[in-house]
C-alpha cells in the first residue's frame, strides 16, 4: 500500500515538470512568416555580399532550416547563431548543424527576434517580409559601425541599401532572387 502511495505521489509531483517541458516545445508566439527555404546559391551570395570573415559573428533572424548559419560556419569558419520561434524549425536546424559537424561554431536558439539584443553580431541575415524588416530597424541601428545586414528578396523601407544584386536559382523554379546589403550606420532614404 505504501509503495503504491509513493508511486502515485511521484507521478503527481512529476506532472508539473512534464507539463513545463511540453510547454518548452511550443512556440512562445506564432511565427510571423511561413518557412520558405533559401536556395544554396542565394545563401552563398548573401554571405559573399556581406564579406563574412572568420572573426565575424553571424546572426540569422528566422533561421528556418539553419542553412545560412551552417554555410557561414563551414565556408568561413566563423561563429553563427540562428534564431527562430518555431520548435519544428529549431529541431530541423539543430539536425542540420549536427549533420554538418559545426556544433563548435553554431548555436540555434528559440527566441522572438523582435526582442533580441543584436549587439554581438557583425553580420545579420534576413528572409522576412518588408514590414518585419522595418520593425527590426531600431535593433539594427544598435549594431556596431561597419556591421552588415543582408536580406533575401525583401527591402527595408526608409533605409537605403549599399548594394542590390540579383541571383538566378538553378532547377525547375529557376526564379530570380534579390539580395540587399546594408552597412551600419544605416543610411536613411530621403523622403
Amino acid at each position: 500500500m505504501k509503495l503504491r502511495m509513493f508511486a502515485v505521489a511521484g507521478i503527481l509531483l512529476a506532472l508539473p515538470l512534464v507539463a513545463l517541458l511540453a510547454e518548452d516545445k511550443k512556440p512562445t508566439k506564432e511565427p510571423d512568416v511561413i518557412f520558405v527555404p533559401t536556395p544554396q546559391v542565394v545563401v552563398d551570395k548573401m554571405l559573399e555580399l556581406a564579406e563574412v570573415k572568420k572573426d565575424d559573428v553571424v546572426y540569422d533572424l528566422g533561421c528556418g532550416n539553419g542553412i545560412i548559419v551552417v554555410t557561414a560556419a563551414k565556408k568561413y569558419g566563423c561563429k553563427a547563431i540562428g534564431f527562430d520561434i518555431d520548435p519544428e524549425r529549431i529541431k530541423e536546424s539543430n539536425e542540420n548543424v549536427k549533420n554538418n559537424k559545426v556544433e563548435n561554431l553554431v548555436q540555434i536558439k528559440q527566441e522572438d527576434i523582435f526582442k533580441l539584443d543584436l549587439s554581438k553580431a557583425n553580420v545579420v541575415t534576413l528572409y522576412l517580409l518588408p514590414e518585419l524588416n522595418v520593425r527590426l530597424i531600431p535593433q539594427l541601428e544598435k549594431l556596431k559601425p561597419g556591421s552588415r545586414i543582408v536580406s533575401h528578396d525583401f527591402d527595408m523601407k526608409g533605409v537605403k541599401p549599399k548594394k542590390v544584386v540579383t541571383v538566378n536559382s538553378p532547377g525547375p523554379d529557376g526564379r530570380e532572387h534579390t539580395v540587399y546589403l546594408w552597412v551600419t550606420p544605416l543610411e536613411k532614404e530621403k523622403p
